[in-house]
């Protein structure tokens, strides 16, 4: 009969722990943060909760049947998250939620669920909130006496305009509040900060823009973190390959960092441990960092589960989302066992058998390398070049006691098979044209690779005593470097470029080698290397491990 409504969810008298998911998979928030609520799913259970998942995508691990001990498909949102608390509630004991493991948006629920007494587990919503709101964090960075790019927030594009002219050209801005970079742009100009205003979002007192100074040319570096209120473990540092500005889900990483010295690591451990203990974390924490001559620089603090979650706990066989859990549920760091330091034992030649609910020495004798997989071929006339907002759409992991050769393994998952002869062609910017660039142009040629580059690019590699041919640009005349690619004589491009115009000439460059299936490289760090791992081809046949020996 209608209006006869039977509820099926019949509430247990176990002590239980409801976790919500991430919702539909997108760009910049996807499978990893799934990761995250299946592990806290599984360690909770282990330690005699009963868990309860709370999610609406049916593609996804979280919501098989065998994962939870209770599952609700329902919409994330305020009205259908409370209406299943309310329900819980009424038999056993609602130990609390986490809203850690979902991404960004359970993170939105999180100070509504507190005010209708809920306990959240973990974080609580203050500390959510400090880290999120400009200001606020603010004063935190300066109580701590960190360092950050110059920055400001804006409610109208006047103010907007007066910050930009205050921090100065190019610099990133991006609305508040968003995840994957939605919307994140580097402007050079007052028109590109104009247009950006007026057309990308809607700027108001209730939705801010945040603008940064951008870093040109700095390292940037993403730590992972487990705290209890009270101890911090830093459970991976990961430099990027790609420099600052790249959204640090495009960007290739390396856990262990590969060149950066260890004063600089240890200010890294120092400022995380400094800022978990700031906001009282209690689970997990992602810093971003961006290093540049030496100094360390504050980007963003997410108080939460990130996107590197899995790729730290598979690098380091440490199951760091299963122990955050058991943080959040209450346990100390102290309660976990500590493996001892790489340094005391010789793991150059095994992959060491252990425990993955131990807390693990980041700094490994070995090296593993995440790089990103992009859906560009999908998507022909798409611009590939890369930016602050995230594109990926996947990540594999490659591993070696070698950097070079570990990125190489990253590259070959990612469905880029590197040459080992042929024609470069460099068509790089001013501010790339550096030790660095030189460096990896006399690898190359070195390996026995002939060089091709625009005339600027060119000059500054003859100059310094290294053989370039020259090629037109596109609109300098045929035949051009387009024509080349063409013609099959080009094996691989490196291609960095500042500004509209710059961007917007060489965008031929980059479809076309996207369509031709030639490798290229946007940013001056991975061309190195790629250089670099060219080169460790001729150390020999590649090496595989099963992770699970």
């Amino acid at each position: 009969m209608l209006g006869d409504v039977e509820c099926e969810a019949r509430p247990s008298a176990e002590k239980k722990v409801v976790i919500l998911g991430g919702g539909p998979n997108r760009i910049g928030q996807g499978i990893e943060f799934d990761y995250c609520c299946c592990h806290a799913c599984f360690a909770l259970t282990d330690v005699g909760y009963e868990t309860i998942m709370v999610n609406c995508n049916p593609e996804t691990v979280s919501t098989d049947y065998d994962t939870s001990d209770r599952l609700y498909f329902e919409p994330l949102t305020f009205e259908h998250v409370m209406e299943i608390l309310n329900v819980e509630q009424r038999n056993g004991t609602l130990h609390g939620v986490i809203v850690q493991f979902g991404g960004q948006t359970p993170l939105k629920l999180a100070k509504a669920l507190e005010e209708h007494g809920i306990p959240i587990l973990g974080t609580t919503p203050d500390a959510i909130d400090l880290a999120e709101d400009r200001e606020r964090f603010q004063d935190l960075v300066n109580k701590l006496k960190l360092k950050q790019p110059k920055n400001g927030i804006a409610s109208t594009e006047a103010e907007a305009m007066q910050i930009a002219d205050q921090i100065g050209f190019p610099l990133v801005i991006r609305p508040s509040y968003v995840l994957g970079g939605r919307a994140m742009e580097i402007v050079h100009n007052k028109e590109q900060l104009e247009k950006y205003i007026n057309n990308a979002v809607v700027v108001s007192g209730s939705s801010p823009v945040l603008l940064d100074g951008y870093l040109a040319g700095a390292v940037e570096c993403d730590v992972d973190a487990l705290c209890d209120g009270e101890d911090v473990h830093i459970a991976g540092i990961m430099q990027h390959i790609e420099e600052a500005g790249v959204h640090s889900g495009d960007s290739a990483c390396s856990l262990p960092p590969y060149s950066l010295s260890e004063k600089v690591i240890a200010k890294l451990e120092e400022q995380t441990k400094a800022l978990a203990i700031g906001l009282n974390v209690v689970g997990l924490m992602n810093v971003q960092f961006a290093i540049k001559d030496e100094e360390v620089y504050l980007i963003e603090v997410n108080p939460r589960a990130s996107r590197t979650v899995p790729f730290v706990a598979k690098a380091t066989d440490s199951a760091i989302a299963s122990i955050a859990a058991r943080l959040m549920a209450g346990e100390k760091l102290s309660d976990f066992s500590k493996r001892e330091s790489y340094k005391q034992k010789d793991y150059q030649e095994k992959f060491p058998k252990t425990d993955p609910m131990t807390l693990a020495d980041p700094n490994m004798p070995w090296f593993s390398v995440k790089e990103a997989v992009m859906p560009f071929a999908r998507f022909p006339g798409v611009d590939t070049i890369l930016g602050p907002e995230m594109r990926s759409t996947g990540e594999v992991m490659g591993w070696d006691r070698n950097f070079a050769r570990a990125f190489l393994k990253a590259q070959l998952g990612a469905g880029m098979t590197l040459p080992t002869s042929g024609k470069v062609f460099f068509s790089i910017k001013d501010s790339d044209k550096t030790p660095l660039l030189l460096e990896t142009a006399k690898l190359l040629t070195e390996i026995g690779f002939d060089l091709i580059a625009t005339r600027g690019t060119a000059k500054f590699i003859q100059k310094n005593g290294i053989n370039c041919d020259t090629v037109n640009k596109v609109h300098e005349g045929r035949p051009n470097i387009v024509d080349r690619m063409k013609n099959n004589e080009i094996s691989l491009v490196m291609n960095t470029t500042e500004g509209v115009q710059s961007i917007r000439d060489s965008r031929d460059i980059r479809s076309v080698a996207l369509f031709d299936k030639i490798p290229y490289f946007t940013t001056a760090a991975a061309a190195n290397a790629a250089a670099l791992a060219i080169q460790s081809y001729a150390d020999g046949e590649l090496e595989v491990k099963p992770l699970q020996n």
